[in-house]
Protein backbone atom coordinates (compact mmCIF):
# COMPACT_ATOMS: atom_id res chain seq x y z
CA UNK A 1 0.00 0.00 0.00
CA UNK A 2 1.39 3.42 -0.93
CA UNK A 3 1.83 6.17 1.62
CA UNK A 4 -0.98 8.09 -0.11
CA UNK A 5 -3.36 5.14 0.15
CA UNK A 6 -2.46 4.57 3.79
CA UNK A 7 -3.33 8.16 4.69
CA UNK A 8 -6.79 8.03 3.12
CA UNK A 9 -9.51 6.61 5.32
CA UNK A 10 -11.92 6.19 2.42
CA UNK A 11 -12.99 7.52 -0.94
CA UNK A 12 -16.18 9.46 -1.57
CA UNK A 13 -17.92 9.97 -4.89
CA UNK A 14 -19.66 13.32 -5.20
CA UNK A 15 -23.40 12.95 -5.52
CA UNK A 16 -25.82 15.49 -6.96
CA UNK A 17 -26.95 18.32 -4.72
CA UNK A 18 -30.51 17.41 -3.67
CA UNK A 19 -32.61 18.77 -0.81
CA UNK A 20 -32.84 15.39 0.90
CA UNK A 21 -29.14 14.55 0.68
CA UNK A 22 -28.00 18.06 1.63
CA UNK A 23 -30.41 18.42 4.61
CA UNK A 24 -27.97 17.16 7.31
CA UNK A 25 -25.58 19.95 6.30
CA UNK A 26 -27.87 22.86 5.42
CA UNK A 27 -30.57 23.72 2.93
CA UNK A 28 -31.01 24.69 -0.69
CA UNK A 29 -32.59 28.09 -1.36
CA UNK A 30 -35.96 27.98 -3.14
CA UNK A 31 -37.72 30.46 -5.42
CA UNK A 32 -39.50 33.35 -3.72
CA UNK A 33 -42.77 31.97 -5.12
CA UNK A 34 -42.21 28.58 -3.43
CA UNK A 35 -44.42 28.18 -0.31
CA UNK A 36 -41.32 26.89 1.54
CA UNK A 37 -39.49 30.20 1.04
CA UNK A 38 -38.60 31.56 4.48
CA UNK A 39 -38.72 28.21 6.30
CA UNK A 40 -34.98 28.56 6.90
CA UNK A 41 -33.14 31.70 7.86
CA UNK A 42 -29.50 32.55 7.97
CA UNK A 43 -28.04 33.51 11.35
CA UNK A 44 -25.11 35.72 12.26
CA UNK A 45 -24.51 35.83 16.03
CA UNK A 46 -22.06 38.71 15.61
CA UNK A 47 -24.38 40.70 13.31
CA UNK A 48 -21.69 40.71 10.61
CA UNK A 49 -23.39 39.27 7.51
CA UNK A 50 -21.18 39.97 4.52
CA UNK A 51 -21.46 39.31 0.77
CA UNK A 52 -18.45 38.96 -1.49
CA UNK A 53 -16.94 37.04 -4.37
CA UNK A 54 -14.30 34.45 -3.55
CA UNK A 55 -12.38 31.85 -5.45
CA UNK A 56 -10.85 28.50 -4.69
CA UNK A 57 -8.02 27.06 -6.74
CA UNK A 58 -7.60 23.37 -7.45
CA UNK A 59 -3.93 23.81 -6.54
CA UNK A 60 -4.93 24.58 -2.91
CA UNK A 61 -5.50 20.87 -2.24
CA UNK A 62 -3.58 17.68 -3.09
CA UNK A 63 -4.54 15.92 -6.31
CA UNK A 64 -4.76 12.14 -6.50
CA UNK A 65 -4.92 9.79 -9.46
CA UNK A 66 -8.75 9.92 -9.31
CA UNK A 67 -9.47 13.37 -7.93
CA UNK A 68 -8.68 15.50 -4.91
CA UNK A 69 -7.74 14.70 -1.33
CA UNK A 70 -9.64 16.37 1.50
CA UNK A 71 -7.21 16.70 4.42
CA UNK A 72 -8.94 19.47 6.40
CA UNK A 73 -12.48 20.46 7.27
CA UNK A 74 -13.59 23.87 8.57
CA UNK A 75 -16.64 25.15 10.42
CA UNK A 76 -18.16 28.41 11.64
CA UNK A 77 -19.98 28.22 14.97
CA UNK A 78 -21.35 31.79 14.92
CA UNK A 79 -22.97 31.91 11.50
CA UNK A 80 -24.49 30.17 8.53
CA UNK A 81 -22.82 30.46 5.14
CA UNK A 82 -24.11 30.40 1.58
CA UNK A 83 -22.05 29.75 -1.55
CA UNK A 84 -22.88 29.50 -5.23
CA UNK A 85 -20.42 28.60 -8.02
CA UNK A 86 -20.60 31.19 -10.76
CA UNK A 87 -18.54 29.77 -13.58
CA UNK A 88 -17.62 26.07 -13.38
CA UNK A 89 -18.86 22.90 -11.67
CA UNK A 90 -17.40 22.43 -8.21
CA UNK A 91 -17.23 19.87 -5.44
CA UNK A 92 -17.88 20.45 -1.74
CA UNK A 93 -17.26 18.03 1.12
CA UNK A 94 -19.38 18.26 4.28
CA UNK A 95 -19.92 16.55 7.62
CA UNK A 96 -22.60 17.26 10.23
CA UNK A 97 -21.90 19.86 12.92
CA UNK A 98 -22.15 17.31 15.74
CA UNK A 99 -19.23 15.19 14.52
CA UNK A 100 -15.92 15.78 16.34
CA UNK A 101 -13.69 13.31 14.45
CA UNK A 102 -12.60 11.58 17.64
CA UNK A 103 -12.20 8.19 15.91
CA UNK A 104 -12.12 6.59 12.48
CA UNK A 105 -15.87 5.88 12.42
CA UNK A 106 -16.53 9.64 12.31
CA UNK A 107 -15.05 9.73 8.79
CA UNK A 108 -18.11 7.75 7.64
CA UNK A 109 -20.20 10.93 8.07
CA UNK A 110 -18.22 12.78 5.37
CA UNK A 111 -20.12 13.30 2.10
CA UNK A 112 -19.23 15.00 -1.17
CA UNK A 113 -21.52 16.87 -3.56
CA UNK A 114 -21.14 18.19 -7.06
CA UNK A 115 -22.44 21.75 -7.43
CA UNK A 116 -23.27 23.11 -10.85
CA UNK A 117 -22.79 26.79 -11.76
CA UNK A 118 -25.55 29.01 -10.32
CA UNK A 119 -26.65 26.23 -7.93
CA UNK A 120 -26.69 27.79 -4.42
CA UNK A 121 -26.50 26.08 -1.05
CA UNK A 122 -26.55 27.15 2.58
CA UNK A 123 -24.47 25.54 5.31
CA UNK A 124 -26.02 25.17 8.77
CA UNK A 125 -24.08 26.90 11.50
CA UNK A 126 -21.25 24.57 12.55
CA UNK A 127 -21.36 22.29 9.48
CA UNK A 128 -17.90 20.97 8.67
CA UNK A 129 -16.93 21.79 5.08
CA UNK A 130 -14.12 21.83 2.51
CA UNK A 131 -14.27 23.81 -0.69
CA UNK A 132 -15.99 24.18 -3.02
CA UNK A 133 -13.12 23.36 -5.36
CA UNK A 134 -13.33 23.20 -9.16
CA UNK A 135 -14.11 19.82 -10.69
CA UNK A 136 -12.21 20.84 -13.81
CA UNK A 137 -9.94 23.77 -14.52
CA UNK A 138 -7.80 25.81 -12.18
CA UNK A 139 -10.36 27.94 -10.28
CA UNK A 140 -13.99 28.29 -9.28
CA UNK A 141 -15.44 31.75 -8.60
CA UNK A 142 -18.08 31.78 -5.86
CA UNK A 143 -20.81 34.14 -4.69
CA UNK A 144 -20.34 33.99 -0.91
CA UNK A 145 -22.41 35.10 2.09
CA UNK A 146 -20.81 34.61 5.50
CA UNK A 147 -19.73 36.46 8.61
CA UNK A 148 -17.25 39.24 7.92
CA UNK A 149 -15.24 38.13 10.96
CA UNK A 150 -15.14 34.49 9.80
CA UNK A 151 -11.35 34.24 10.36
CA UNK A 152 -12.09 34.55 14.10
CA UNK A 153 -14.58 31.68 13.80
CA UNK A 154 -12.95 29.23 11.43
CA UNK A 155 -12.33 26.08 13.44
CA UNK A 156 -10.35 23.41 11.60
CA UNK A 157 -9.96 19.67 12.00
CA UNK A 158 -6.81 18.17 10.48
CA UNK A 159 -8.13 14.94 9.00
CA UNK A 160 -4.70 13.99 7.63
CA UNK A 161 -3.11 14.12 11.08
CA UNK A 162 -5.86 11.83 12.39
CA UNK A 163 -5.51 9.40 9.45
CA UNK A 164 -9.02 10.34 8.28
CA UNK A 165 -8.36 12.06 4.94
CA UNK A 166 -10.81 11.23 2.17
CA UNK A 167 -10.25 11.02 -1.53
CA UNK A 168 -12.89 12.84 -3.54
CA UNK A 169 -13.23 10.60 -6.59
CA UNK A 170 -13.83 12.79 -9.65
CA UNK A 171 -13.06 10.10 -12.24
Amino acid sequence: MSADAASIARAVIPGPLTEADWSPFGWLPVADSDPRDGEHQMTFDWGDAHVNLIGHFRSEVPETARGLRCEMLYRHDTHTQSVMPLDVPAVIVAAPAGVEFADASDAESIRAFRIEPLEPLVLHRGTWHWGPFPVEGPEVRLFNVQGLRYPEDNRCVDLAAKGLSVEVDLA
